[in-house]
């Protein structure tokens, strides 16, 4: 087993936590690659030992040189290294060092413990669903694991959002914006609006609209294999599109939007003794 190595510089314990995992793959001589960003950054840092430059693998060559990604830092850097590989379906194994981690599979203290499991081939590999979207306009093609979501941007005024499920009208949204999310993202955006929990494995998509003008309009959940069209009339103000809350753009209306199930999904690294209803529970102080 190689793994691979790639953090988030921005996480105050990346330093300690990157020295800790490196220098116990030594001990247990197990090979490892480091993400060249995080490489060159943690050698300028000052820690206390020094990664060898042969062992920094430049980000388009991550998937071909490990067998599992280790994320370091939070949900935000298991979407960040989802989008790395996810053409190659490399398994992550996410290590959280934030607050609030519903991707992250193992805390820092039990990161050890982890790596001798997966060392032992006690550990299972969860796919998750993703998300593709396209617009109109150009030839963009949009990649998410947690939610593809437009809003009104920085607009004091609402927007009319005509959502047509399957060819099928489902309804014009007059409201700050819509959520369209994945069973792994309806813990992220889509639950602050109100929308539902879903347990990953179902095979479901969640349509649910930001602060709506109208109380009976509620989150709707559909099947995976839909299409869902998105249509803007023509305003004067553009459309702000934001993906998995990392990737952003700007466009003019009248605007129509096609999302779907991506063709590809993400492999995450779990835990043979662990659920996610315990991590629900852990999380939400169930």
């Amino acid at each position: 087993m190689k793994f691979g190595i790639f953090g988030n510089t921005r996480k105050p314990a990346i330093i300690e936590v990157t020295e800790n995992l490196i220098g116990y793959l030594t001990m247990k001589k197990i090979p490892f690659i480091v993400h060249e960003k995080l490489g060159v950054w943690f050698n300028e840092s000052g820690a206390g030992l020094t990664i060898d430059e042969s062992m920094m693998v430049p980000e388009s060559e991550i998937s071909d040189q490990c067998e599992i990604l280790i994320a370091l830092g939070g949900d935000g850097t298991m979407l960040s290294a989802a989008r790395i590989v996810r053409q190659h379906g490399l398994p992550i194994l996410g290590v959280n060092l934030g607050k609030l981690g519903f991707l992250a599979e193992v805390s820092i203290d039990d990161m050890n413990d982890c790596i001798d499991e997966i060392a032992r081939g006690q550990y299972f590999i969860e796919e998750r669903l993703a998300l593709q979207g396209a617009t109109s306009v150009d030839a963009d093609v949009f990649f998410a694991l947690n939610d593809i979501v437009l809003d009104r941007g920085s607009s004091p005024r609402v927007i009319e959002i005509e959502t047509i499920v399957d060819d099928d009208y489902l309804a014009t949204y007059v409201a700050d914006g819509i959520i369209i999310s994945t069973p792994t993202g309806s813990t992220a955006y889509s639950l602050a609006t109100g929308g539902p929990i879903v347990v990953p494995g179902s095979a479901v998509l969640a349509i649910s609209p930001i602060s709506p003008h109208t109380l009976s309009a509620r989150p709707v959940i559909i099947p995976d294999q839909s299409e869902i069209i998105i249509k803007i009339p023509a305003g004067d103000q553009p459309i702000h599109i934001t993906i998995d809350g990392q990737e952003e753009k700007f466009y003019n209306t009248p605007v129509e939007f096609k999302i779907r199930k991506s063709p590809l999904t993400v492999r995450l690294v779990k835990r043979k003794e662990h659920t996610y209803f315990d991590l629900l529970r852990t999380n939400l102080n169930w």
